[in-house]
């Protein structure tokens, strides 16, 4: 069945809204001066920082985000729309919001801070907050994409796995994560993405100091102010960044 050709008018415009703001990156990226200003020390310190911390929401993502997508995929109890509302809310929360809830759950006079002072942690404002940020806005993309997968997949090879005896975990382990693991691994990638991209929980929540807290995003928030030129080109970074991650995910997932 062919495709109604007036829906490509659509889908050009749509496609053109989404390009012409990265040709225009492009097109205005200082390219005579383009290595200078990303291979300054605050941008490659923002650069390292931001994708060593990305990495490590990611796993964190991952084993707190796969557990959570098999129960609400695989268990029904009351309550479980409703938790699932939750554990999504972060897509839609603004996050300056996430931020401000963080703060006041980790935070010197929040609800865990003050154990973490006794205990002589800080959490806010310092590296571990970064990453606190970048999961809680990440880790809902992960869950998402691996229900789904879950869901589509079914469950007729877990039961036959269990008819013969293979105990949960075997199940879980052996049937289970190989038959989503495309989709485990597109999550996981769409998780990296977002935590490399997060500005607004991280400025809130952890601030904005050189080598600890100052991610990419908020380095070339601050150059804006002061160097339109380095923000474009550290732009044009990150820009150039997501896409290998994207791309690479999907080439993994194709070999998969």
């Amino acid at each position: 069945m062919g495709v109604p050709r007036w829906l490509f008018v659509p889908a050009l415009l749509g496609a053109a809204f989404v390009l012409l703001p990265l040709v225009a990156i492009v097109a205005r990226t200082p390219w005579s001066r383009f290595l200078e200003l990303i291979t300054s020390e605050s941008s490659r310190e923002a650069l390292a920082l931001s994708l060593r911390t990305s990495a490590t929401s990611t796993l964190i993502c991952v084993l707190l985000g796969v557990p959570m997508a098999v129960v609400l995929a695989r268990t029904s109890f009351r309550g479980q729309g409703i938790l699932r509302s939750l554990v999504l809310l972060p897509l839609v929360l603004p996050p300056v919001v996430g931020g401000i809830a963080l703060l006041y759950t980790f935070g010197r006079r929040g609800l865990l801070g003050e154990t973490f002072e006794v205990l002589g942690l800080q959490v806010a404002f310092s590296t571990t907050a970064v990453v606190l940020a970048q999961t809680f806005v990440a880790m809902p993309f992960l869950v998402v994409s691996l229900e789904g997968a879950l869901r589509s997949a079914g469950r007729r090879y877990e039961a036959v796995a269990a008819s013969l005896g293979a105990r949960p975990t075997t199940v879980f382990r052996r049937v289970t994560l190989p038959l989503v693991l495309p989709g485990l691994a597109s999550g996981a990638v769409l998780a990296f993405a977002r935590s490399l991209g997060e500005f607004g929980a991280t400025i809130t929540f952890a601030g904005s100091l050189q080598g600890i807290t100052r991610t990419l995003p908020l380095e070339i928030y601050l150059r804006r102010e002061t160097d339109a030129e380095a923000a474009v080109a550290l732009s044009l970074v990150l820009v150039v960044v997501a896409v290998v991650v994207i791309g690479f995910a999907r080439q993994s997932r194709s070999a998969v």
